[in-house]
């Protein structure tokens, strides 16, 4: 088997299914811990019921809070193509965090909607931060189709419905994918309760998406986490894109100022160079100034240096933003005061209707297009060009918003 991993996320409004979807993922992988699914049907069988997956996601998460069974943030499982790892979503405040500020970042998404239900706030709200994150791999699976007895009229009419909003904000599906997540149809396996679908399961369909472009070719992004002082000096950090060797010419950011790299640090291991994604350290051949927020990058292509951005944002915060309020500015590890200078129009996440333009506030779950300045020059990026430093969060003491970078000045 293939040794790749494919990172996605289960969005959908809340009791549309996503939780007895992750169940039956893992159970149609035998991708549940031994002894995991017999624990499960006699909890059912004590209240008299059938099986119910979404139990499964309830279990793991308990077992989860007390540190034991499986990972805190991912569940993962196997096809015969490749890994996968479902990244932990419960809602779109977190989804958002998870998404911008997190180190896990989905490269497709499966958009869950209730037959019965049909397309919800919720439903419109997700898809529109699917859009505004750049997630273009995106399946649709049109759930409970138990519920309305498999009936195909009523898939097409959600469909439509759905398709009517995403074509809005330009969100192409690449299938729609009717199914029920508590029998198990088109999961993992075909059904004959719909003759009328062709089409492919839902594993069937995350198996033709892509991984993203190796991040090893991009221009080297390696993130300061922190300097630490032994019998000598390691700058540790996170090589976001590209990869950092030995011997290489480096400039470190905001400063400009150009070393080389004396050493590459692995932990109990004898290393010359780090591939993107490792998080290591290094120590340089002079003793330059180095903290918490610098970037380390090749002598040439290099990102933006600047203190005005423009962005769009999606307001996580009940209280909210008033023109003139200070927050905080958070992009890999740097983090400075800044202000929200303008309000070039703000948008209704569900139903992308224009709220206003030069506006003064941003209210809870609305979307914003504006221009940010920064106490002090940041190391950016266009969000199009260079994913790893075009996400930013803004804060209060918590994060409020959520945003990616559009323009630079």
């Amino acid at each position: 088997m293939n040794n790749e991993n494919l990172k996605f996320v289960i969005v959908g409004h809340v009791d549309h299914g996503k939780s007895t979807l992750i169940g039956r993922l893992l159970y149609d992988t035998n991708s549940l811990p031994e002894g995991k699914i017999e624990e499960i049907k006699q909890l059912c069988e004590s209240l008299g019921k059938d099986i119910e997956f979404g139990y499964i996601m309830d279990h793991l998460e308990e077992e989860r809070d007390q540190g034991i069974t499986i990972d805190t943030a991912q569940t993962f499982f196997t096809t015969k193509k490749r890994d996968y790892v479902i990244i932990d979503a419960p809602g779109h405040v977190e989804f958002v965090k998870n998404m911008i500020s997190g180190a896990s970042q989905a490269e497709a998404a499966v958009l869950i909607v209730d037959a019965q239900e049909g397309v919800k706030e919720q439903t419109k709200r997700h898809s529109y931060i699917l859009r505004m994150l750049g997630l273009s791999q995106v399946i649709v699976v049109i759930n409970k189709m138990d519920i309305v007895d498999y009936d195909q009229k009523r898939f097409e009419t959600v469909k439509k419905d759905l398709f009517n909003f995403l074509s809005n904000i330009k969100i192409k599906p690449s299938y729609v994918i009717p199914i029920s997540a508590k029998n198990g149809d088109f999961i993992a396996n075909k059904s004959g309760n719909m003759n009328w679908y062709q089409g492919l399961t839902l594993l069937e369909a995350l198996d033709t998406f892509k991984t993203k472009e190796n991040a090893n070719e991009k221009p080297l992004r390696y993130v300061v986490q922190d300097v630490y002082s032994f019998d000598k000096r390691i700058i540790a950090g996170r090589v976001e894109s590209g990869i950092i060797r030995k011997g290489d010419r480096i400039k470190v950011l905001p400063s400009g100022e150009e070393t080389r790299v004396k050493s590459v640090e692995e932990y109990l291991k004898n290393v010359t160079e780090a591939e993107s994604g490792k998080s290591i350290g290094i120590t340089t051949e002079d003793k330059l100034f180095i903290d918490r927020g610098n970037v380390i990058v090749n002598s040439s292509d290099l990102p933006a240096i600047t203190n005005r951005i423009k962005a769009n944002v999606f307001w996580m915060d009940r209280i909210p933003f008033k023109k003139g309020e200070s927050l905080r500015f958070r992009c890999a590890t740097q983090e400075v005061n800044c202000a929200i200078e303008k309000i070039n129009k703000v948008i209704n996440s569900s139903t992308l209707a224009l709220i206003a333009e030069d506006a003064s506030e941003i209210k809870n779950r609305e979307v914003a297009n504006i221009v940010i300045r920064t106490d002090k020059p940041v190391v950016v990026e266009n969000f199009n060009t260079m994913e790893e430093l075009g996400r930013f969060v803004l804060g209060r003491e918590d994060t409020c918003a959520g945003g990616i970078i559009t323009e630079l000045e």
